[in-house]
């Protein structure tokens, strides 16, 4: 008889979204009026409010962050075999989209300080195919993006900025997701702010804005409604949603303060253990915002990642793994997307060392110390 994994209840959960009274009144407010889809005013309200938070134009509300990267990226015309320079170190998302529209993607490796996309292989693989760079933000800190603007600029490559884990985040004293042709956002249960699913297109480019509103709906024709004008998507954001979005925007200033906060609490108790590393609070060009409290363990003899998230799993402390590399996909690899094997040994590193600890809004100054007092503990460090 094969030995029954013993279940451990959850003390800490990785995350817990963070719902205000005036979400519930919203809410509320949709299903006494019948206005419960895609059309409400709450949508259009909301689709602002988050332009105008993150200093762009126009606002574009999807179904979730994969749809809003599928759709921008559809909005800039590319060529079939145009390569997409991304991060190997993300989310599959930015993969799947440049795959299902026949465009080659192009991996770069991660830096081993803040964890984003590095700036210098990035420049190195820029060539005459490159006709998109899809810069993402991972985990706390921006991309220190000045100088891929300044050159996709220059050689008429266009920006996507993945911002889905970067609301109300600031680069250089400016929005992240105010940068580039086009950003994206999601609302996911654990980013800043949440609508249970659901993402945003941002842009300053009114035909961008207007072909990327007609893909999220089938794009229907304009003259004859059911005569539809290009291969579109039913990626439609629900009045319900958006009435979340809008309670949840107002809160956003306190929301970027507090997972500040628990970053800082988790950084100064665990800055000094020589067994694991923490990023710092902030650095030369941003503040980190923690939308994950992330480390790595440096395996020695003894202490290994799975060893440690086996052991806090025990006392009901819950983890989660950092983002598996797109090179070693087991679906990238029987696509037989690249040619030869691609290595990216820091992202192969930050996945196999890496985890995240409980960090949602909900979580309490006391819980936090009780996970730091232990992951001490078993990590053989005493402060």
């Amino acid at each position: 008889m094969k030995n029954k994994l013993k279940l451990v209840k959850i003390k800490f959960p990785v995350n817990e979204p963070k719902i205000f009274d005036l979400e519930k009144k919203n809410v509320l407010k949709c299903l006494n009026t019948g206005w419960i889809s895609s059309q409400g005013k709450f949508v259009t309200e909301f689709e602002k409010k988050f332009a105008n938070f993150n200093k762009r134009k126009f606002g574009i509300s999807v179904s979730s962050g994969t749809a809003a990267l599928e759709i921008a990226l559809k909005s800039l015309n590319l060529k079939k075999n145009d390569e997409v320079i991304i991060p190997t170190f993300t989310i599959i998302s930015s993969i799947i989209c440049i795959i299902k529209l026949g465009l080659k993607p192009v991996l770069v490796d991660s830096n081993i300080d803040n964890w984003n996309m590095s700036i210098e292989e990035t420049l190195k693989k820029i060539n005459r195919k490159t006709k998109a760079i899809i810069i993402t933000h991972i985990y706390g800190f921006p991309v220190n993006m000045e100088k891929i603007l300044y050159v996709a600029k220059k050689r008429g490559i266009k920006i996507i900025e993945d911002a889905a884990e970067m609301i109300g985040q600031k680069y250089k004293n400016k929005m992240c997701g105010s940068y580039g042709d086009i950003s994206t956002f999601s609302f996911y249960a654990n980013k800043h702010i949440t609508t249970g699913e659901g993402g945003m297109i941002l842009t300053n480019n009114k035909n961008v804005y207007l072909k990327s509103k007609s893909l999220r709906n089938l794009c229907f024709g304009e003259i004859n409604r059911f005569n539809h004008d290009d291969i579109g998507y039913n990626y439609r954001f629900t009045n319900i949603q958006a009435a979340i979005g809008c309670a949840q925007l107002k809160n956003i200033k306190w929301i970027v303060k507090r997972k500040m906060e628990i970053g800082n609490r988790y950084y100064k108790q665990l800055k000094n253990n020589k067994n694991l590393f923490i990023q710092k609070p902030f650095n030369k060009y941003s503040k980190n915002i923690y939308w994950i409290v992330g480390i790595l363990i440096y395996n020695k003899k003894g202490i290994n990642k799975k060893i440690i998230v086996k052991k806090l799993r025990k006392k009901g402390i819950e983890t989660r793994d950092f983002f598996y590399p797109m090179h070693k996909q087991n679906i990238i690899q029987k696509l037989k997307i690249f040619k030869k094997k691609e290595k990216y040994p820091v992202s192969e590193k930050l996945f196999k060392q890496g985890f995240y600890l409980p960090s949602g809004l909900n979580i309490k100054n006391r819980e936090i110390d009780t996970i730091c007092k232990y992951l001490n503990k078993i990590t053989n460090f005493s402060s």
